[in-house]
């Protein structure tokens, strides 16, 4: 049965409509996908080892701190810069404090800069890989382990940086479900 003029156009309008439907849906995790595997835009690559090989130059690591506007936590880098051989094992720390009388919940979003060095900061361990909960008043210091991969020397943008900058940005996000559950519990008992 051939389709008659309406109804092609009908059919092919559908398709299409489908096409850049499953398109839009896929953009998401591909542009993930493909920021950590180059390091695009200063995201930055997880490694559960840092590699046997211990260069003698070395780079200088920046660390920077902020929040988005709605977030109430105090949050900065407990140092501000470190010196690390490429290669070499990293740690370094950052301070979070909730001046607030309720617990509040945070994500950190995180990027590198300049973006051809993304690609070969790698992290790990991170506070930045899982959300962080912090109670009325409570101070913590959160590590980060990382490495600076030796392959950056052969990359012909990236070899000539000295300084790369480690920037953390929190967002306060929705108290997972054992904490909401005191927080209205802790709202019901003031009332």
């Amino acid at each position: 049965m051939a389709l008659t003029g309406p109804q092609k156009t009908v059919a092919q309008t559908v398709g299409v409509v489908v096409l850049m439907g499953s398109l839009a849906w896929a953009a998401v995790p591909f542009y993930d996908w493909f920021c950590r595997v180059t390091g695009f835009g200063g995201t930055t690559g997880v490694a559960e080892v840092a590699p046997d090989e211990i260069l003698d130059r070395t780079v200088t690591v920046r660390f920077d701190a902020s929040k988005a506007k709605d977030m109430a936590w105090e949050f900065k880098p407990v140092e501000r810069e470190l010196e690390v051989r490429i290669g070499e094992t990293g740690l370094a720390f950052y301070e979070a404090y909730n001046p607030t009388d309720r617990p509040i919940a945070g994500q950190a979003s995180y990027n590198v800069a300049p973006y051809s060095a993304g690609g070969y900061f790698q992290k790990i361990a991170c506070f930045c890989f899982e959300e962080q909960v912090l109670q009325p008043g409570e101070r913590v210091e959160m590590p980060v382990t990382f490495f600076v991969d030796p392959e950056m020397v052969e990359d012909l943008e990236a070899k000539y940086v000295h300084t790369i900058t480690l920037s953390y940005t929190f967002y306060e996000i929705d108290l997972p479900e054992g904490f909401a559950a005191l927080d209205v519990q802790a709202e019901t008992n003031k009332n």
